[in-house]
């Protein structure tokens, strides 16, 4: 199977989305297809033996719509031309209608002002009561304004189907067909005792407001994609390379992996790469979410679009165009803003049969009003009500635009949320699984205390770390990693070691400085004969809180031990705390003893912990949680996480973790800081928030709107609606929902941090 994305263009309503659904679908080898009417995009799998894009691209024509794919390795170079100059003209010639429809009703509306309110005002010209004047000027606001309603009417037809523009077009050709009649032949209604009355201006009024509404809509959802194009706006237009012992600035295209880039300060890392000289603080904040600027130094990591802020740097390039972290970020958005959240099915299967029962009830509308009352004009204006005022297009855009405007701050925040439904489901989460090793803590083990037996006098300690941190220097132990990283940042020098030697299990020891240098365990010390007593309390206290206790002897004789620990992260504290606010459970899960794992918890405030799990055990765990009736989200950084990732309801990688890991999660979070947890869960519930307010709007509308404009209301108050409220009310509708949408963009997680 593969998977594409296509732009489509030509959609006017939710029904109009549901139909394209409909005609890819119909295509042989298409699995899956999910049109996002808000996104104006389609996502589709299919089966590249039976069919393609060609075909999917036609059937789509033949559906009246039309579709180009969007191409991957474009992902970083936003609209193309094409698609730029074809929104420009299409936001111009809506500006044209609305401009000439406006012109046009004002005057309509003037001139009708005597009829619709029953008064005499002589200060009205009587000129502009004439009814051929005002079918000469609502002639072409009917026919060129309104010109795409009978168009796209026409195609739907073909489809033997119906969308929102059938109902403005039955509607509005209703009002003018109705009045040319009475212009044509007013003696037709006299003799029936009636008035020759005109509703020009309800054509004109009610096609110019609906354009209106989809000028501001079109605007609207714009916005909504605001997140993708600070993306793509983020990346360096240009990098400078050293070539040949020259600097040369290039376009950002032509940098190719092993290229060797400078960057000074204050400048934007153009590609991902990695330090080769010179050190600096990059602020990763637009790419990360963290506002604290890293420091650089060769050997590390850098992304590109971040921004250099201290010193130059050359680093080589490691990946560039679409392999990049903006690139992949950009793709996963787009992805996620494409994608449909469950709780949109209700709204889908509203908007099936949303036209076709509209249609119904206004010509029922028609047949009781002129059956009861004889009056044509009221059934009339009813039946116009109806069909102007309902509208789909809210129904179809409650779901996508706060989808897209929620994965969109989302990735702001440095949270890369893959799809809706991952969405949708954060926010049900009961309980959260914290893998130890590289979430809750820094995944790599640290020197926390480094006790003497002569204490720190005459530099006692500055030696013994110095004999210490050389002769582990020669070993691949993740243990002596850690003792010589506590060496460097202690401005230790380091020197030479003869006779190395690695006993398995348990030390290394070797000459340094004409001493013999032994570190290891307190079983190797004892089979040694090298007595321990004097430290011992220290040792126990050490185990006590989850540490791991190694020896330091000199010429046969304790001289020190050190405490190494996996260092939990600044900030895992507080995030557990404020997910335990947000009334979520909290579970550790480790394949450490249990006294490390209950000392770690300790710390952090988890009360529930699962320890001495195998990595072969974690799914089977979380499997567990789940069958106790929660709804689980499991977090984790490490190739054996994924199986446990894929198994919880929603996977959450850190991304400073293994791809697998993140592939198989649902939300990644670049930083890795575990407060994005909170944030992402805070967003996810806010998006939900705004989904349900934006389909409780939608419903609301349309269920208390049409029986308003059917003229439910007369019997009791001898009120009818307006077909020109019934217009302003249906055009400004849909705006409303998106402008609801857009108000996720003032999103700030609350309580995480500070």
């Amino acid at each position: 199977m593969e998977n594409a994305t296509l732009k489509l263009r030509g959609m006017g309503c939710a029904a109009c989305a549901k139909s394209i659904e409909d005609a890819i679908r119909s295509v042989p080898g298409v699995n899956e297809c999910i049109v996002n009417f808000g996104a104006e995009q389609a996502t589709v799998d299919y089966n590249p033996k039976k069919t393609d894009l060609q075909a999917i691209q036609d059937a789509v024509d033949a559906a009246g719509y039309a579709a180009y794919p969007l191409q991957a390795q474009n992902l970083l170079a936003g609209e193309d031309d094409e698609e730029k100059r074809h929104r420009q003209q299409e936001s111009r010639e809506l500006q044209r209608k609305v401009t000439l429809g406006g012109v046009i009703s004002t005057v309509l509306l003037i001139g009708s002002l005597p009829m619709m309110t029953g008064l005499n005002l002589p200060f009205i010209p009587t000129w502009l009561h004439n009814p051929w004047l005002q079918l000469i000027l609502t002639t072409p606001v009917q026919f060129w304004c309104g010109y795409s309603f009978y168009v796209n009417t026409w195609k739907a037809l073909k489809r033997h189907a119906a969308t929102m523009d059938t109902l403005i077009a039955l509607g509005t050709s209703a009002a003018y067909f109705y009045s040319l009649f009475a212009t044509l032949v007013p003696g037709f209604f006299i003799a029936q005792g009636l008035m020759p009355d005109v509703y020009y201006e309800t054509a004109a009024i009610v096609i110019t407001l609906i354009l209106l509404g989809r000028l501001f809509e079109n605007r609207a959802k714009g916005q909504t994609s605001a997140a993708i194009r600070q993306l793509i706006g983020l990346q360096a237009k240009t990098a400078r390379l050293i070539r040949n012992g020259k600097e040369i600035d290039v376009p950002i295209e032509q940098v190719a992996i092993g290229d060797v880039v400078l960057v000074r300060p204050g400048e934007k890392i153009p590609v991902d790469g990695e330090v080769v000289t010179g050190t600096s603080t990059v602020d990763e904040a637009m790419v990360t979410g963290e506002s604290v600027a890293v420091k650089k130094q060769p050997g590390d990591e850098v992304i590109g679009a971040t921004i250099n802020k201290t010193g130059s740097f050359q680093f080589r390039a490691t990946r560039v165009g679409k392999d990049t972290v903006l690139a992949q970020i950009v793709q996963l958005v787009q992805q996620a803003q494409g994608s449909k959240a469950p709780i949109q099915r209700l709204a889908d299967q509203v908007t099936g049969w949303f036209v076709p029962a509209v249609i119904a009830i206004a010509l029922f509308t028609f047949i009781i009003w002129y059956n009861i009352m004889g009056n044509i004009t009221l059934a009339l204006m009813t039946t116009v009500g109806v069909l102007i005022i309902a509208c789909p297009c809210a129904l179809g855009l409650a779901t996508p635009t706060s989808v897209m405007v929620g994965t969109g701050k989302g990735a702001e925040n440095g949270i890369l949320i893959k799809g809706a439904e991952s969405l949708e489901l954060a926010h049900q989460i009961k309980t959260i699984v914290l893998d130890k090793t590289g979430t809750i803590t820094q995944g790599k083990p640290t020197v926390t205390d480094f006790l003497t037996v002569n204490g720190t006098a005459n530099g006692n300690e500055i030696q013994l770390i110095q004999l210490a941190a050389s002769l582990e220097r020669n070993s691949e132990h993740p243990l002596a990693e850690a003792v010589v990283r506590y060496a460097q940042s202690q401005e230790v020098m380091l020197t030479e070691v003869r006779d190395f030697e690695a006993i398995s299990g348990s030390g290394v020891q070797g000459i340094v400085s004409h001493k013999l240098v032994q570190i290891g365990t307190q079983r190797w010390m004892e089979e040694l004969q090298i007595h321990t007593q004097a430290l011992q309390p220290d040792k126990e206290r050490l185990e006590y809180l989850g540490k791991t206790a190694v020896w330091l002897a000199v010429d046969g004789e304790i001289q020190g031990l050190m405490g190494i620990a996996d260092a939990i992260k600044p900030t895992s504290t507080q995030a557990i705390k404020a997910l335990q606010k947000l009334g979520l459970e909290v579970v550790m899960l480790t394949g450490d003893n249990r006294r490390t794992a209950e000392s770690i918890a300790r710390e952090v405030g988890i009360k529930r912990v699962l320890a001495e799990v195998r990595p072969d055990q974690k799914a089977a765990t979380v499997q567990a949680i789940q069958a106790e009736g929660k709804i689980v989200a499991m977090v984790g950084d490490g190739i054996n996480d994924a199986p446990a990732l894929a198994q919880a309801d929603v996977g959450i990688a850190i991304g400073t973790g293994t791809d697998i890991a993140i592939a198989a999660s649902d939300i990644t979070l670049i930083s890795g800081d575990l407060l994005s947890i909170v944030t992402a869960i805070q967003l996810s519930r806010a998006t939900i928030r705004n989904i349900r307010q934006n389909l409780f709007f939608a419903f609301i509308y349309n269920v208390a709107g049409i029986p308003i404009a059917a003229g439910i209301l007369f019997p009791f108050f001898g009120w009818l609606l307006n077909p020109i409220i019934a217009g302003a009310a249906m055009a400004f509708s849909s705006v409303s929902v998106v402008t609801n949408a857009l108000r996720l963009r003032n999103f700030q997680a609350k309580g995480a941090r500070g």
